[in-house]
């Protein structure tokens, strides 16, 4: 629940802790279930979880708990909900604790795009925040806490590439893609449950 000040300040749950209105699935929706106030991702071909209204500029704040056979990530701006991977930026969900050397693919990173600058992610069965800030082109990624990564989609000007010419998996430009879109949690193997979903509209 949001307390007195939250809701004052323009906060809203996404997920009420009993059940999955306002949500959708794009696969067995039996792989998206709700367990003790917490979203859990069952591993049995839920794909993706996302919400039916779309944002555009906001501060969402997520709280996860991975298993350790968990790939998975949080999803947003995703416009075309038959292509959430090449519409859809994602934010990592991985085992990356105590990883000394981060890459794009690791926890926190703007996947396959933006790598952590440092490691704060929780050991297995303990629980993480992610506060993910959303204004215009820029994007900034916060993990427990702490300031991980950031993004100013306007320099994604070319599909596939980088701006330090490194290669990346999406055909189209970011910087020519819509600021509004679904928020999304992937089901990309292993059990996670996410609670406390909230956004904040800018």
């Amino acid at each position: 629940m949001l307390n007195e000040q939250k809701e004052n300040d323009g906060w809203i749950l996404l997920f009420d802790g009993q059940t999955l209105n306002g949500w959708a699935t794009t696969g067995n929706p039996e792989g998206w279930i709700v367990d003790n106030g917490n979203i859990l991702c069952t591993a049995n071909g839920g794909k993706y979880l996302y919400t039916l209204k779309q944002y555009e500029n906001f501060v969402l704040s997520v709280d996860f708990k991975m298993d350790d056979s968990v790939n998975s990530g949080i999803f947003f701006r995703w416009s075309d909900l038959d292509d959430p991977v090449h519409t859809g930026i994602e934010i990592q969900i991985l085992d990356s604790y105590e990883r000394e050397t981060l890459g794009s693919h690791d926890c926190g990173a703007i996947y396959d795009m933006v790598a952590p600058t440092h490691n704060v992610c929780n050991p297995i069965g303990q629980w993480n925040n992610m506060t993910i800030h959303c204004q215009n082109n820029m994007i900034t990624v916060e993990h427990n806490g702490e300031k991980i990564t950031d993004m100013d989609m306007d320099q994604w000007s070319e599909p596939g590439i980088n701006p330090d010419g490194t290669k990346n998996k999406f055909k189209y430009a970011w910087k020519d893609m819509p600021h509004k879109g679904h928020i999304g949690l992937q089901d990309h193997g292993g059990k996670i449950w996410f609670r406390h979903i909230k956004l904040k509209s800018l």
